[in-house]
């Protein structure tokens, strides 16, 4: 199995690490991995982006646009006198 070091953590972060730990009766480092573990499994697997988008913005509403009118085609250009 991989380790890995984590510095620089606030001292109150740690401290309620530590309670946590404690109130499991485990060690601080058990409960650092649980907590990963916990987390990691929550994530839903990545799946279609515009669905993903679609689904966070969806409770914002819609916008409606206005669409132009169609005009009919123009006839091409005539080059032949050049």
């Amino acid at each position: 199995m991989a380790s890995m070091t984590i510095r620089n953590i606030d001292d109150r972060l740690k401290q309620r690490l530590r309670v946590r730990a404690a109130t499991h009766g485990r060690s601080m480092e058990d409960e650092a991995r649980d907590i990963l573990k916990m987390v990691l499994a929550q994530q839903a697997a990545p799946g279609n982006l515009a669905s993903t988008i679609r689904a966070r913005l969806q409770p914002l509403g819609g916008v409606e646009l206005e669409l132009p009118g169609r005009e009919p085609i123009r006839d091409a250009p005539d080059f032949s006198a050049i």
